[in-house]
């Protein structure tokens, strides 16, 4: 995904006028989303390479920002804690590697402030995004900053396949991360909490995620580890919602998952889908049971494949999360894999500079559906066929005020 330089597939392994009118139901409803993520993990969108200077850096953020304008988008997704460390001054870590290419070194400037300002000057929402259990892209500890929490706390920690993680298991490592995300809200005007897909990590071949020692511990009132796991993210998800309502009521708290809660051969309620991954099984994410319970203000399903793709069909897909999110509250925004089209490795239909538009064309067939996410800022920059000139053309013809996000949001905020 989004969290990610790429998408893990599943095969493999892994918004129009100011105000527009449900096509289902006619009657109105909040201005659409139109979202693009700014992945920072590796430099994926920004800063374009470590190590440029306070002025560079702000400057490739703010052509981010003024092309969400141009192409009539209303909010941008930024990742501010890619890998444990942070795009703001944060006490309870280091600052980011992907700002000058050394863990802990001051930028000399406060990203996340200066992408909060220069979003609302233009008229877009900055959702801030986090990665709560993501340490490194690598599995040694001695390469993290002196003082980092995980080399503080190194029981806190497990390697899995060549990355660093904290273990979901451990009460206190579900406590700090929350503290470590939710000091960006305690002292930033962001409009919404935002995590994408990695709970658990995706499960890599021959290898074990070896936290035994805590599910012994934890674990005895659950019939099996999964069962166990799931209860872990449920808890982190459940616990930051109702920190979130405490410290700001009227910011939202949104998830972007991978697109297949469960197949239907796995479970009858699943999607009509053969995905090789399934969150609810693989990443004990129960992302369904999140938008039934109310957790959550608004989910945005990675459904990152085209129309008529035989394992995962974006026309079957949508639906199912029609379905799901229907007279629950909940927002639903669809995420959409604008890097796949033009990509020679990607399917023919990636190749047609109008598969996203039909996305957006079929979509707007759902009523439950709000708006979309693209995925990411460089691809909406640079948009190699014109797939994101063609969604602009025939579905934003003129921009659209900022959604005030979240099925919940409206009422919360009064």
């Amino acid at each position: 995904m989004a969290g990610a330089a790429g998408t893990v597939l599943a095969v493999t392994g892994a918004t129009g006028p100011a105000v527009a009118a449900s096509p289902a139901a006619g009657r109105p409803r909040r201005p659409e989303f139109r979202g693009v993520w700014i992945a920072t993990v590796a430099n994926r969108d920004w800063p374009s390479r470590a190590g440029l200077t306070a002025g560079e850096q702000r400057a490739e953020l703010l052509a981010h920002l003024d092309t969400a304008v141009e192409r009539r988008l209303n909010a941008v997704v930024l990742q501010v804690r890619p890998t444990a460390d942070a795009l703001w001054p944060s006490p309870y870590e280091p600052w980011a590697q992907c700002l000058t290419g050394t863990q802990g070194r001051d930028p000399g400037w406060d990203p996340l402030g200066t992408a909060v300002e220069e979003a609302h000057a233009r008229g877009l929402e900055l959702h801030a995004w986090f990665n709560p259990y993501r340490v490194a892209n690598h599995t040694d500890p001695s390469r993290l900053v002196a003082g980092h929490p995980a080399r503080v706390h190194p029981e806190w920690v497990l390697p899995y396949g060549g990355k660093l993680y904290y273990n979901p298991g451990l009460p206190e490592v579900r406590s700090f991360v929350q503290d470590a995300m939710l000091d960006a809200l305690r002292h930033y005007d962001i409009d919404a909490v935002h995590w994408d897909d990695y709970f658990y990590p995706y499960p890599v071949a021959g290898e074990v995620f070896a936290d035994d020692e805590a599910y012994a511990r934890y674990g005895g009132d659950f019939p099996d580890k999964a069962s166990w796991r799931r209860h872990n993210t449920d808890l982190l998800v459940s616990g930051t919602a109702a920190r979130i309502k405490e410290i700001k009521r009227h910011v939202a708290f949104g998830i972007s998952p991978f697109g297949v809660w469960r197949n239907a051969a796995t479970d009858p309620e699943g999607s009509d889908t053969q995905a090789g991954v399934q969150t609810y099984d693989d990443l004990y994410a129960d992302t369904r049971k999140w938008v039934r319970e109310g957790w959550i203000d608004y989910v945005v399903p990675q459904l990152y494949w085209n129309i008529g793709l035989p394992v995962a069909d974006y026309a079957k897909l949508l639906p199912w999360w029609d379905a799901v999110v229907r007279d629950t509250g909940v927002g639903l925004y669809i995420g959409e894999a604008l890097y796949k089209a033009g990509d020679p490795a990607q399917p023919a239909a990636w190749q047609d500079p109008k598969e996203l538009s039909r996305h957006l064309e079929l979509a707007a067939g759902y009523p439950s559906v709000g708006g979309h996410c693209f995925f990411a800022a460089k691809e909406v920059m640079t948009d190699r066929i014109g797939a994101m000139a063609a969604v602009v053309a025939d579905h934003y013809p003129t921009r659209a005020r900022p959604p005030r996000t979240g099925g919940q949001r409206d009422s919360a905020s009064g």
